[in-house]
């Protein structure tokens, strides 16, 4: 227990989370249960040009543990780079609950019922009966993604770790395409998670983006001379 408090005092930055939580969570539930009916509908053209795909529930689910994963680590080996993550990703998912009260939402994209019943299928429907098609633009499955692999790149501990990261890659672009695949969401809510991430990055790791910019400027002159 001793240990347990003294741990606990070390990395008080723990606690931010369920603060934040118990934010979010209450808004958050109040919007599922009161956004069912009269809501603007999501649907871009090419939302129908993109198969139905249960495989890719596997992505969707590991979501979870992507996401806390990358957080605890960051809290135990980079106080700054968690500070930058969780900072990235409480503005999004305020700025979701805000877009989401003032413009409800949602979208008509699941299939009625599964060609195939398998484990991945019924994985799938245990989803779909507690999430409802409502509050999903942007997308926070894809925008915390994108900060959780922000929260890796950026842990000074994995700065030489190229095998970490571009797993980390294939995850957060897995677990995007889920979305996509199972009809969780419309590109467009996956685009505007996206664009909200090319603008919160440069704000919440500046330090990192200047040394971006500094690198970009340092190849083309490289490219000049030769």
């Amino acid at each position: 227990m001793d240990r347990f408090i003294k741990s606990l005092k070390e990395n008080r930055q723990l606690l931010l989370i369920p603060l934040y939580a118990a934010f979010y969570l209450p808004w958050f539930i109040w919007l599922e249960k009161h956004v069912t009916r009269h809501y603007y509908v999501i649907h871009m053209a090419v939302d129908d040009l993109i198969p139905f795909c249960e495989y890719f529930i596997i992505f969707y689910y590991f979501w979870f543990v992507y996401m806390i994963g990358s957080i605890a680590y960051c809290v135990f080996t980079d106080r700054s780079t968690f500070f930058k993550s969780f900072t990235f990703m409480v503005v999004g998912m305020t700025l979701f609950l805000v877009i989401s009260t003032l413009f409800p939402n949602g979208h008509d994209l699941r299939p009625a019922v599964f060609e195939r019943d398998n484990v991945f299928t019924r994985l799938l429907s245990f989803i779909y009966l507690t999430d409802t098609p409502t509050n999903i633009f942007p997308s926070i499955h894809v925008y915390n993604s994108i900060g959780a692999h922000l929260c890796i790149v950026f842990n000074k501990r994995l700065k030489n770790n190229r095998g970490i990261k571009i797993l980390s890659l294939i995850i957060c672009t897995g677990i995007c395409l889920s979305t996509l695949f199972l009809k969780q969401h419309s590109v467009f809510d996956v685009a505007g998670a996206l664009v909200l991430s090319l603008v919160m990055y440069p704000v919440c790791f500046r330090e990192e983006y200047k040394n971006l910019l500094i690198s970009i400027k340092e190849r083309k002159a490289e490219r000049r001379a030769a």
